[in-house]
């Protein structure tokens, strides 16, 4: 027998404890700082990928102007097709709202991830050197290395038009 299906749903009020829940296990803390800034992916908006009644993915964003960034973004079953469906949500969203981009962060070691936007069609937009260095005095819990020991201290935007 197969996997269920997964769906995915636009986050709801009472999923905001849940989603404080995973972004704490997730990342480390209830906010999530990237270019400089602070989010609180609880208070976002967002979608959950749902299978067998069980959340299976989780991504928030944020939008503004011709911009929907995506704040977090996790699978929990890993290849599986989720984080592909996540994205594909936070697309038809950003054209509801009428954004011309789909915008993210990511860190100089997360080489899965690198790979994975890429092949979703997003192209490197920006490199922010020693941000992660700097986003550490604000939040001391990142760690100083990252993904496959490689030394975490730069971000990398990445853009996909709508």
């Amino acid at each position: 027998m197969g996997q269920p299906e997964v769906t995915v749903r636009p986050v709801r009020e009472s999923d905001r404890p849940t989603v404080e829940w995973l972004t704490t296990e997730l990342w480390g803390a209830p906010e999530v700082v990237v270019h400089d800034a602070a989010f609180h992916p609880a208070g976002l908006p967002g979608f959950i990928a749902e299978r067998g009644g069980r959340i299976a993915g989780l991504l928030t964003y944020d939008a503004a102007g011709a911009v929907l960034e995506i704040v977090t973004l996790n699978a929990l079953d890993r290849y599986a097709g989720i984080g592909t469906l996540l994205i594909e949500a936070a697309r038809d969203e950003a054209k509801r709202l009428g954004c011309r981009e789909v915008l993210l962060t990511t860190t100089n070691d997360n080489l899965d991830a690198l790979r994975f936007y890429q092949r979703r069609g997003f192209r490197l937009a920006a490199l922010r050197p020693g941000a992660v260095d700097r986003s550490r005095l604000r939040k001391p819990a990142i760690p100083r290395s990252g993904d496959y020991g490689i030394p975490l201290h730069d971000e990398i935007d990445l853009s996909c038009p709508v």
